[in-house]
């Protein structure tokens, strides 16, 4: 199978390939191949493979299929990853037990198995589980080579959205000023750091930017993130005007903070407005609610219309990249 690989000498080969195993890199389905001094590490995600790493395309075989979940469930079970933490969402709790158990006898990397105790809830977001393997709910998560320690039954996090926080990093630009309203332990705000932006970022839970604060040393970006623990609208007033770029990922919710929005804009600023909406609508109650707060002080250009997934029967998960021009 042609597939993209990393090209190391033989005697660098095992240290990279821990370092890539250790970030998720390493593409488990196809086999290292060795050839004329080189191991060539077959790979996923090849664009967070780290810097000074070769990347090649070349053929490699397919790797004789190990153990998995299914194979000693019968099944295939639902579940998720982040970091050592498996992640489940089942309602039986014996199911959940009998997935749990299969997950640790397989090939999944997991020391933590959890299950959902409780939808996300409070202004947090947090929720509730129920453990099934190991103690510790919190874990490293590697995403497009950042590292991110957070703890699960603390704040919220959400893995699925690795791809559309990359697609929004990917705009920004060295020396820009962003504002990350909402931030979490910082999946937003620390790859904008590490792609040049200087970034000031909020959020109500203070335990997210304990964690905000250590993932920017562990990136190397400490000096780039302002953070705060508190309600941005507390900030509006000595940020007003300076912000080039807008990040509002809290979906539901994210109107009410337009106009803080609104005051923290420069000259010039996009804004990532994120919103949940019904399949028929979409966009347009997000639009109409970000021209009801700009208007007329700027003009509003609606740069992109983006489905970012699936939220519930009939309703997605969608972003609007906005450019704000004062008029």
């Amino acid at each position: 199978m042609h597939a993209p690989c990393v090209r190391v000498p033989t005697e660098e080969g095992e240290a990279t390939r821990r370092r890539l195993a250790d970030a998720d890199l390493v593409d488990e389905s196809l086999d290292i191949v060795v050839e004329d001094g080189a191991l060539y590490i077959p790979v996923t995600g090849q664009d967070a493979v780290p810097d000074g790493l070769r990347v090649v395309e070349r053929d490699v075989p397919e790797r004789e299929t190990p153990t998995s979940p299914a194979d000693l469930l019968g099944f295939e079970p639902s579940y998720e990853r982040l970091g050592d933490v498996v992640i489940l969402d089942e309602d039986d709790p014996a199911r959940a037990a009998r997935i749990a158990d299969a997950i640790v006898e397989s090939n999944v990397r997991a020391e933590t198995v959890v299950n959902r105790a409780s939808k996300v809830k409070g202004e947090t977001r947090v929720r509730d589980w129920d453990v099934l393997v190991g103690e510790s709910t919190e874990t490293v998560h590697r995403e497009y080579g950042c590292e991110f320690v957070l703890d699960i039954a603390e704040v919220y996090f959400s893995p699925r959205l690795a791809t559309e926080r990359h697609r929004v990093v990917q705009q920004v630009a060295d020396g820009e000023r962003a504002v990350d309203m909402f931030a979490g332990v910082g999946p937003y705000a620390i790859p904008m750091a590490r792609a040049g932006a200087e970034v000031v970022a909020t959020d109500i839970n203070d335990r997210a930017i304990d964690y905000l604060r250590e993932n920017a040393e562990r990136n190397d970006v400490a000096d780039r993130i302002t953070a705060y623990a508190g309600d941005v609208r507390e900030i509006a007033d000595d940020y007003a005007g300076w912000a080039e770029r807008l990040v509002m990922n809290l979906p539901h919710t994210a109107q009410e903070f337009l106009d803080t929005a609104v005051a923290l804009a420069g000259e010039e600023c996009v804004l990532h407005y994120y919103d949940i909406q019904h399949e028929d609508e979409r966009y347009a109650p997000g639009e109409a609610a970000i021209r009801d707060a700009a208007e007329p002080a700027y003009d509003v250009t609606i740069e992109t219309r983006h489905t970012v997934r699936s939220y519930a029967p009939h309703e997605y998960n969608v972003c609007l990249d906005v450019r704000l021009t004062r008029s």
